[in-house]
């Protein structure tokens, strides 16, 4: 049997302090992903921005909702689960969903986001993992990586699980704010219309609890966001 890359030494209930810039593609991701650990951020005081990226259209399939009010009312639903949390800074991007980008369409918006990172000037950054089975998920890790090295970002980057579980390298304890995370994305009755997220995907938070203290109840798990990939890596060739 052949030995295991060994794993970095994990960080359990480390939470950075600082403005934190949380990146979401849909509007219920910023909660499913990292919900409990910002709303521990804005507790403690520190400022959260969340930008939303992709238009949410793609969320009514069967076509329940009036198309032409839908993708507003997905906006209502992401500032009422953020208002549950404490959060109430969204901007949203209003992407296509569901398609892989070729590389001019991927550096425009990593060359946009490196803009809106200067802007703002976070410290903390929070954006899917690039592991992410999704495609918007995985498209969005990738255009973070590239803007944060256009906008030649110092501080810290981590990813964040939605559809597809990671290795963790810091694990944040959510406990005591695990029922406003629910809350918060129970306010996204559109999705919910379809499949019960809060027993799909919450409950993940029960397992991350592990790594922590043996009466912790819920966690949220995070690994560094990572540098570009040799291939998006060359994009940035004509940039600096």
């Amino acid at each position: 049997m052949s030995e295991r890359s060994p794993l970095p030494e994990p960080i359990y209930d480390d939470l950075p302090a600082g403005r934190v810039l949380l990146l979401a593609p849909h509007h219920d991701d910023d909660i499913i992903g990292a919900g409990g650990t910002v709303c521990r951020h804005v507790s403690r005081g520190d400022e959260v921005h969340v930008l939303i990226a992709f238009r949410g259209a793609a969320g009514d399939p069967d076509g329940r909702y009036d198309p032409a009010e839908y993708v507003a009312l997905r906006q209502r639903e992401a500032r009422a689960g953020g208002r549950q949390l404490g959060l109430s800074r969204y901007e949203f991007w209003d992407y296509p969903e569901g398609h892989e980008p070729g590389a001019a369409e991927l550096m425009v918006a990593a060359r946009r986001l490196a803009q809106h990172v200067r802007a703002l000037a976070p410290d903390i950054v929070y954006a899917p993992w690039i592991g992410d089975y999704h495609v918007d998920h995985y498209t969005l890790a990738r255009v973070a990586r590239l803007a944060l090295v256009l906008a030649d970002f110092e501080g810290q980057a981590w990813g964040y699980e939605v559809w597809s579980p990671l290795v963790p390298t810091r694990v944040v304890e959510i406990s005591e704010v695990w029922e406003r995370k629910v809350a918060a994305l129970r306010e996204h009755a559109s999705q919910l219309d379809y499949q019960d997220l809060v027993h799909k995907t919450l409950w993940l938070t029960a397992h991350r609890s592990i790594y922590l203290r043996p009466e912790s109840r819920h966690g949220e798990a995070f690994r560094p966001l990572g540098a570009p990939s040799p291939e998006d890596a060359a994009l940035l060739a004509g940039e600096r």
